[in-house]
Order: C-alpha cells, then sequence, then structure tokens
C-alpha cells in the first residue's frame, strides 16, 4: 500500500485488486483512486469493525490516543466518540487525509478541539508521550518493513509509560495462488452502482491486493478503475522481535481479533 500506514479492503483495511494471468499489470499508488470509493464500500463495515475492536479500550484512555494511518477517519470518529481525551490522527497519503479533514469539519465543536491531524508519516508525527492508547487498524501489513519497524518506534515513543497499542496482525503467510476476494458493494447511489472486485496475488515474497472498481448504470459499466498495494507477510516470532527492539513488548490483547503491545513501565531506581 505504498508509503502510507494503512490499506484498504474486505481483510486489509484498504483497497487492491491483484493481477491475473493476461491483466495489465496494476500500479502501486497512494489511494488516489480508491479514496473516492472508500467510504462508499467500506465505511459500514470498517465502523461496525472499529466499534468492536477500540470502543473499550478508547473509554479507558484518560490521557490520549494516537491513530496511526487513520486513512478517511472512520477509526479516528470512533475514537472521538468513545473517548474524552486528545485524538492525535496521522495519515501521509494526501487524497485520504482530503476525506478525513472533511469528515473532521463535520464534527461537533467539542470533538474538533479533540482531533489533531497530522500529515506525515508515523516517524514524522513527532509524538512523544502523549497517548496511552494507540491504535493501528489495518497498517501493520500494509506498510514495507522498514516503515513498519519505524512505527513500532514512534508508537513507542507516543506511548506513556505502561501505554497500549493495538493492532490486526499482518498475514503470517502467503496464499499459494491468486485468489478472489468477496467484492465490495454493490451500492446504489443515484442512478449509478459502484462495486469494486478485489484479488490477491504473491508476487516474490509480497502480496499484492488489487482493487478494480467499476460504476455501472442501467447494467452498463460507465466507468472502470484499478488501484493496487502490497501487503509485507511477518511471521509472529520476527514480529515479537521487532515489537521488542523498539521498545514494547507484546501483551495481552482485549479482543481475539487483534493483538497488542505496551510500553514497559519506568523501574523505580534501586
Amino acid at each position: 500500500m505504498a508509503d502510507d500506514t494503512r490499506a484498504p479492503g474486505p481483510a486489509p483495511a484498504r483497497p487492491g485488486r491483484a493481477a491475473t494471468a493476461g491483466t495489465r499489470a496494476p500500479q502501486e499508488s497512494d489511494y488516489a483512486v480508491s479514496a473516492e470509493f472508500y467510504d462508499l464500500l467500506q465505511a459500514e463495515g470498517d465502523r461496525r469493525r472499529a466499534r468492536r475492536w477500540f470502543a473499550a479500550a478508547a473509554g479507558r484512555a484518560r490521557q490520549g490516543i494516537v491513530d496511526f494511518g487513520a486513512g478517511t477517519g472512520l477509526v479516528t470518529e470512533v475514537l472521538l466518540e468513545s473517548s474524552g481525551v486528545p485524538v492525535h490522527a496521522v495519515e501521509p497519503a494526501p487524497a485520504m487525509r482530503t476525506v478525513l479533514m472533511s469528515r473532521a469539519a463535520a464534527l461537533g465543536a467539542d470533538r474538533r478541539a479533540r482531533l489533531t491531524v497530522h500529515p506525515g508519516r508515523a516517524e514524522e508525527a513527532g509524538l512523544v508521550e502523549v497517548a496511552d492508547l494507540a491504535v493501528a487498524a489495518n497498517v501493520v501489513g500494509c506498510v514495507e518493513p522498514a516503515a513498519r519497524r519505524a512505527l513500532w518506534r514512534a508508537a513507542a515513543g507516543a506511548l506513556v509509560p505502561g501505554g497500549l497499542l493495538l493492532f490486526d496482525p499482518p498475514p503470517t503467510e502467503l496464499p499459494s495462488a491468486a485468489e478472489d476476494l468477496p467484492a465490495l458493494g454493490p451500492v446504489r447511489l443515484g442512478t449509478g452502482s459502484y462495486r469494486a472486485d478485489v484479488t490477491r496475488v504473491p508476487d516474490r515474497g509480497v502480496l499484492r491486493m488489487v482493487f478494480d472498481y467499476r460504476v455501472e448504470r442501467e447494467g452498463r459499466t460507465v466507468r472502470s478503475a484499478r488501484e493496487a498495494f502490497s501487503m509485507w507477510p511477518l511471521e509472529p516470532a520476527a514480529l515479537a522481535a521487532e515489537v521488542t527492539e523498539a521498545g514494547l513488548e507484546l501483551a495481552l490483547s482485549p479482543h481475539p481479533e487483534l493483538s497488542a503491545a505496551r510500553r514497559p513501565c519506568r523501574r523505580a531506581p534501586a
């Protein structure tokens, strides 16, 4: 998923349908195509998942929350509605951040006052001990290894001692062949019907996610567009090693679909 901190789709949270035999190879992008379709096709499922994953933990936050890879702001909105603390939304992709800012503009004054949007990558946000909760929804598997390691370090720096990072784990292995995933949509908008076909394909150690978007009117395709993203598998032992090296430690997750890491509490001097 380019150099962003998050990716869309039915399994990842941002888009992609991988190339199949005989099709033009998709080009990696930064959501310039997908941002237009993302909320229409994925908002309902993403919002339900965000509430299931993060609402309870957000309600326990007492200092602040960081949303790494905020995308169009669906998770950010859930974090704001579930808590009373400042929320930092980190989103490097301009196309996704544009939607995030439009969503922020529609918030009530109290929630807008608690939201700060950071336009760079995780390590560029400069957040130091601002939060007791950080989340990374559909992010860890969607950034290249160097950026993933930078994300762990940024999370360790942003959390206060004892603070918790929640994330969905990356895939541990590649499929043996190309796989079609459940389509997104169709969703009706006026006279148009919008959908995305999604495929994932193993490609030299990387999982290619390709989203083929289609708009139909009266049964006829009037628009089509494609955007592709990459995911990097990571074995659990390697993930644990990276987390530890960054100054975090794996922790018990409050939700079975998530993994968790915690910044260790400072020990009192002997």
